[in-house]
């Protein structure tokens, strides 16, 4: 894949001259809408549309050559054949008279966004006779047009002309895609600006061609179901909006379960804590007592003082593990309603439809839920599939739970390569190692004896430690290294697992295996992921070294007694 830059001058003509089996097309980008598309501090493309459009483009053999200009300059020039292809627009029945869409590759919640103190309004009616700001040729600036909102809107070329001028004090309402509005108030620091109504329009965003462009179009509808099969897509988007997309309506009845059942886990670990610290009482004051004890006893006396940590944290994990097992029961009822109900719901919803379509066509487009029929026709099947993938998530985390709270007694007696497991487990993340870092390299030890466990659950440790590591580089110029070896005179095999990331702090080093303990929490972290793997290695006789100091990265040891 070739992937340039360059500024988009007025009136520029292109020329591309590429060998037949190579297919060279210009992409067209709005330079100021982040997280969409932008260009970064170091004047290069950056962005979720942008790392998509180059992931396409590598797996389909393509070039591409990006264009970047205000958003109305690039509508004129996809019209004009200047850029071929636009990465990033929504969809309209309007639009789609004049161009060809693909296929939906996000979904976009546009906002209404106020001055602090202003009066909260929750749908485009109250928007009449209001001076409302929008960015010019954007969706909303269609949309709002064919609403009959002409003499009430005022444009800017931006997103961030639009905030800036509201900021300012100018005019009375914005109202821009959720995510941008959001982003731009946090990086230009308008803090006198808040969203008064989120989710007012949802809209299809897509790739867009001339309609006649059907080549183009194939290609890059062909490259997003590839990227989507193998997972770079995912990856993708939660890099970009993963964490950052504002919850959609669908999820508030999820929500209200997760804090009911949130409010008794606290609960439950208050209650555990609290016990914990009667214990430690207890057996500290047991100690002093045996202390006073005659001269004989003294060496059972300081057995006793270096196992009374252990004591008193196996009593909380023994403590923790039932409270678990008992949550993970209480969210997987709710759970399982919405994975039972949304199928009927949507059946019912596919039966109604026949009557919606005949009222629809007898009496013109009408009001379903806020929304018009038109669009909301096909956004109800996908809103119930995005609440049936989120109860799905639920589970799989509730799994993990599970997982914690089980420590297995039974674990097969057989003969493991470590090098085998190491292997697979690479193969299994090496698109994550791909996006993460440029320098990535392991290292097998010869002649290693095996170890004897379970061949999946070592896999699954691997796994973790190797997905922590790249998530700990600052960039992909930092680099994981991989190592396995043994130990012969202590009969040990190790596994060695090295990154230059930012480090861990001092003070959180000794709670890395500790459950639910996360630094990462912001970027949905759940803190399972170290402490299932430290009752893994414990059950296997193993034990979990960690070396880090901030700003210089972290090693983390392994090691498995060999099979004798």
């Amino acid at each position: 894949m070739n992937v340039s830059f360059w500024p988009f001058p007025a009136g520029a003509e292109i020329s591309i001259s590429e060998p037949p089996h190579i297919l060279a097309i210009t992409v067209g980008a709005d330079r100021d809408y982040p997280p969409y598309e932008f260009i970064d501090r170091n004047g290069e493309p950056a962005g979720y549309n942008v790392d998509l459009t180059r992931a396409i483009a590598r797996v389909m053999g393509m070039k591409v050559e990006f264009v970047f200009g205000g958003w109305s300059e690039m509508r004129t020039a996809l019209a004009k054949g200047t850029v071929d292809v636009l990465q990033g627009i929504s969809y309209s029945e309007e639009r789609a008279k004049t161009l060809a869409f693909s296929p939906p590759h996000t979904i976009v919640n546009h906002a209404i966004f106020a001055r602090r103190g202003t009066p909260p309004v929750s749908s485009f009616e109250e928007l009449r006779g209001k001076e409302v700001i929008v960015f010019k040729d954007g969706i909303m600036h269609d949309t709002l047009r064919g609403l009959g909102f002409d003499k009430e809107l005022y444009t800017t070329d931006t997103p961030a002309g639009v905030m800036r001028l509201l900021a300012s004090g100018e005019h009375d309402y914005a109202v821009v895609a959720m995510l941008p509005g959001m982003y731009l108030i946090r990086e230009l620091k308008l803090d006198n600006l808040v969203p008064v109504a989120t989710s007012v329009s949802t809209q299809r965003y897509c790739y867009a061609v001339k309609a006649a462009d059907t080549e183009i179009l194939s290609r890059i509808n062909e490259g997003l179901a590839i990227l989507k099969q193998t997972g770079e897509y995912y990856a993708i988007y939660n890099k970009w909006l993963g964490v950052l997309e504002p919850p959609r309506f669908p999820w508030e009845r999820t929500a209200r379960y997760g804090v009911t059942v949130l409010v008794a886990l606290v609960l439950g670990l208050a209650g555990t804590v609290t016990w914990s610290r009667m214990l430690q009482r207890k057996v500290a004051q047991r100690t002093m007592e045996l202390a006073q004890e005659a001269a004989e006893r003294k060496r059972a006396l300081e057995e006793l003082r270096r196992h009374q940590d252990q004591l008193v944290q196996a009593d909380k994990m023994a403590s923790l593990g039932i409270l678990v097992s008992g949550v993970a029961h209480e969210i997987n009822n709710p759970t399982g309603l919405i994975l039972f109900n949304t199928p009927v719901v949507a059946s019912a919803f596919a039966d109604a439809e026949t009557i919606l379509e005949e009222h629809y066509r007898a009496h013109g487009d009408f009001m379903l839920g806020g929304i018009p029929y038109s669009r909301m026709r096909s956004k109800i099947p996908e809103m119930l599939d995005d609440m049936q993938e989120g109860a799905k998530r639920i589970k799989r985390i509730v799994e993990d739970l599970k997982d914690f709270a089980r420590r297995s007694d039974d674990l097969p007696s057989v003969p493991v390569d470590i090098n085998m497991v190491v292997g697979l487990a690479v193969r299994l993340v090496e698109v994550t190692i791909r996006k993460a870092t440029e320098h990535f390299t392991v290292s097998y030890g010869n002649n290693l004896p095996p170890v004897r466990g379970h061949a999946q659950r070592i896999e699954q440790v691997v796994v973790n430690l190797i997905l922590n590591a790249c998530q700990s580089l600052p960039s992909p110029s930092r680099a994981v290294v991989l190592e396995t070896g043994c130990d012969e005179e202590r009969r040990t095999v190790w596994i060695r697992v090295h990154d230059e990331g930012v480090g861990i702090a001092p003070e959180h080093l000794a709670h890395l295996t500790d459950p639910f303990f996360t630094t990462k929490r912001e970027s949905g972290g759940t803190g399972l992921g170290l402490s299932v793997s430290a009752g893994i290695v414990e059950e296997h006789g193993g034990t979990l070294h960690f070396d880090s100091r901030p700003g210089e990265g972290t090693t983390v040891l392994l090691t498995l007694p060999a099979a004798t």
